[in-house]
Formats: C-alpha cells, sequence, structure tokens
C-alpha cells in the first residue's frame, strides 16, 4: 500500500476498486505514473479522454474560456453553450438539447420526458422498458433503469416505473409495450456489461416497435457516442433516428458535462420542468465545442474506425496464435476482449506491469477504449502488450497461453521507441 493509498483510505469513500498505480500526468496516448513509468492508455478515462491527454485545442480552449467566464448559470445566454448545442444537433438529428454534468444526469432528464411525454401524449403512460445488460447510471432513477441486481440490490426499493425485458428477444419487448408503456430507453452498444452491440436488424426493429406501438425511442450514447465505434454516434450505423439520445463522457475531453436531445415529438420540457446549476457551463461547454471541432478536422470518428479494426485483427492473431482470447465484440475503438477463463482482473494487472492499462469487466471481458487519435503504431503495441500480459497471467497460473507475440521491427517496436508521441490524425 503506497502512502498515497493510505491517505486515500483515511478520507476517500471506499467505492472503486483501484489499480495500485498513480497518475501525474498524461500525452496523447500515454499516461505517466508518479514513478516516472509511462503506460499506454486503453482505458481513456473510461471512454472519456477522445483526444488523449494535453490534447493542444482543448487546453487552449480551456484556458482561454476560464480566463474569460467560467459559470454564470441558466438565467442569463452565454455563446459556449449555444455553440454547443448546434454543434450537436448538426451531428445529430432535429432536436433542441438539454445541457447537464453527467451521463446519468442526462438520463434522468430522459426519463423525465418520457414521463411528462407519456402523461401529455399518451394517457398517463409513464413506464420504461429497458434491455437486460443494460448500464444507465447510479442515480435511484438510472440504476431502477438499469436493474442489474449487482448495482440495485443495496439501495432497494428503488422508484417503480420500469420494465426490463431480454436484449436478444424481440418478441419480448413487443409484448410489454402495452398503453402504460412511455418510452424504450436502450444503448446501442451495451458498455458496462462487456461490450455487446445489439444487431443492426433489432435496433431498426425496435424503432419501428416504438412507432406501432406509440412509444418514444431513447438512445444512451453516453459511452458509444462521440466517434468512438467509426460513426459519430453509433445508432447511425443502423439509420434510425431516435426521439431521444443521451451524451456524456468523450463529449467535454475530460471536463464533466452530459447532454440530452429532444427530437420534435418529444421536446415536452417548459420552464421550471427541469434544471442544472452547473449544467451547460461556458467552461465545460468550450471544453465541448473545442472536442467535437478537433473530431472533425482531424478524422478521429474515421481513425477510431481504421484503427479499431487494426486493433481488432491484431488481439485475434493473438487468439489463433493460443492465447486464451475467445472474442472480440463491439466496432471502432470501443472493443470487449471475450476470455475463455475467469482472470480478467488478473490480465489487467499484468498489463499494467507490462506498460498498458485496460479494464477488465467481470472475469471474463477485457475493455479497450483509448483515445480516437490512436496511431496503428499504438494499436500494435497494445497489441503486444496484451499478450505479454496473457503470457505472465498463463506463467503464473501454470496453464499455459501462448507464444509471446514478438514482432522486432513491427510498428509497435516503432511506437515504443518513439516514447508515444501524438499520432497524427491520418
Amino acid at each position: 500500500m503506497t502512502e498515497l493509498s493510505q491517505r486515500a483510505s483515511a478520507v476517500l469513500c471506499d467505492t472503486y476498486t483501484r489499480m495500485p498505480v498513480t497518475l501525474v500526468g498524461g500525452e496523447g496516448a500515454w499516461v505517466l505514473t508518479d514513478q516516472g513509468d509511462r503506460l499506454l492508455d486503453g482505458v481513456g478515462g473510461i471512454a472519456v479522454n477522445v483526444l488523449g491527454h494535453g490534447h493542444p485545442a482543448l487546453v487552449e480552449a480551456v484556458s482561454a474560456q476560464v480566463a474569460r467566464l467560467v459559470h454564470a448559470s441558466n438565467l442569463y445566454f452565454t455563446e459556449p453553450q449555444v455553440l454547443l448545442a448546434e454543434m450537436l444537433v448538426a451531428s445529430a438529428f432535429p432536436s433542441r438539447v438539454f445541457l447537464s454534468n453527467s451521463g446519468a444526469e442526462a438520463n434522468e432528464a430522459a426519463i423525465k420526458i418520457a414521463r411528462k411525454w407519456g402523461r401529455t401524449h399518451k394517457s398517463g403512460a409513464y413506464e420504461i422498458v429497458t434491455l437486460t445488460g443494460a448500464f444507465h447510471g447510479r442515480t435511484m432513477a438510472t440504476l431502477a433503469a438499469t436493474a442489474s441486481p449487482r448495482y440495485a440490490e443495496p439501495f432497494q426499493p428503488l422508484p417503480g416505473g420500469f420494465r426490463q425485458v431480454s436484449r436478444s428477444d424481440m418478441g419480448a419487448l413487443e409484448a410489454a409495450l402495452d398503453e402504460h408503456v412511455a418510452a424504450v430507453l436502450l444503448e446501442p452498444v451495451q458498455g458496462e456489461s462487456g461490450v455487446f452491440p445489439l444487431p443492426i436488424p433489432d435496433l431498426v426493429a425496435v424503432r419501428e416497435l416504438c412507432d406501432r406501438h406509440g412509444c418514444l425511442l431513447i438512445v444512451d450514447e453516453v459511452q458509444s457516442g462521440m466517434g468512438r465505434t467509426g460513426r459519430m454516434w453509433a445508432h447511425q450505423w443502423s439509420g434510425i433516428v431516435p426521439d431521444v439520445m443521451t451524451v456524456a463522457k468523450g463529449l467535454g475531453g475530460g471536463l464533466p458535462i452530459g447532454a440530452t436531445l429532444a427530437g420534435p415529438g418529444a421536446d415536452v420540457f417548459e420552464p421550471g420542468d427541469h434544471g442544472s446549476t452547473f449544467g451547460g457551463n461556458p467552461l465545460a461547454c468550450a471544453a465541448a465545442v473545442a472536442v467535437i471541432d478537433a473530431i472533425r478536422r482531424e478524422g478521429l470518428v474515421e481513425n477510431a474506425a481504421r484503427v479499431g479494426e487494426r486493433l481488432r485483427a491484431g488481439i485475434l492473431a493473438l487468439a489463433a496464435a493460443g492465447h486464451p482470447i475467445l472474442e472480440v465484440r463491439g466496432r471502432g475503438l470501443m472493443l470487449g476482449v471475450g476470455l475463455r477463463r475467469p482472470i480478467a482482473r488478473e490480465v489487467a494487472r499484468a498489463a499494467l506491469t507490462a506498460g498498458l492499462l485496460i479494464n477488465p469487466v467481470g472475469q471474463r471481458t477485457l475493455r479497450l477504449l483509448p483515445a480516437l487519435t490512436l496511431s496503428e503504431a499504438e494499436a500494435d503495441l497494445m497489441v503486444d502488450r496484451l499478450a505479454t500480459a496473457l503470457t505472465a497471467t498463463a506463467d503464473l497460473s501454470g496453464q499455459g497461453g501462448g507464444p509471446r507475440r514478438e514482432r522486432p521491427g513491427s510498428r509497435a517496436a516503432e511506437a515504443e521507441g518513439s516514447g508515444g508521441t501524438r499520432p497524427s490524425s491520418a
């Protein structure tokens, strides 16, 4: 136990199982520890650091805004807020935007929209249908929407008005859409349960079911949005248009901000219905404007698609070489590595020793959510360091884990030798 971890234990609530490392800085897809080690960051602040660490455009925008105006409240207009809303609407679908501070808050706003919409448009319907494996937040209402015993049991009773059906049973979903249901809430790619994309035909079917039964479709893009899957919004792979969309995580590039987009048919909020003291503050909005601008200007959506496929192929090559990898799920730079044995936490710790941050989800999935600026060389190096971690884990357990992936002269070696400088957008 380090001196800092001892201090933290005395003053911080024990709500996270932390890795034994202290981060003090970062550049691009790399982080620096208090011991001077450089680690390749495959977690990205849990899909938050879409521009990586220390991106010049984000640093410049935040520095300029903090010197100008940090907070004004929503009693007045500020230009960064309006500009951000315009950019979000242009990137998604015709809508108006409520700005908040997190994904859970964005989903709370969506739930309130559904409740009011049901009261005014569907004879008081108020229930919301969600899917197994979903994660929508840790507030009381979003916990009820998540309906996972692991998260929910300590806090029962949770608010009512939520039903959950199997994510793979469209028949069960249709059967649930009675006169009491105001909305269906889903993630195009379920992140917290291990990165499970909903099949495109199912997303199309849900949109059709909502239209047929007179329900809103709410799409939670908190983790899957902002270009991560190789489209600006993951639902765009299916061609559907939701009634409501929620956004957060990568939106601020590291600053806390959330957004709820309500299409014309769901735009029911009036003055006094909802609010947030800090939501839409000029500082967070200026950061988000810079993030969206950089994603477009540097071609990072396309980079996520291209480098994500290279990363997937590299990991599948490890499976072919005998490492205990069952499958790779997801799209772009939102990937879940399914393992054949329950060793995810052990692999994550071995990866830390190998110079890689990676997120274990349960015991059989490793989640990768690196910066959208990740280069091909850095993706190769990520694969090499994952191979090292898998081999070390197998050696410790005595079960064997396939050969180490040595490739002298590879682009991975180039990335390691370069010290992980910021990759180009190409």
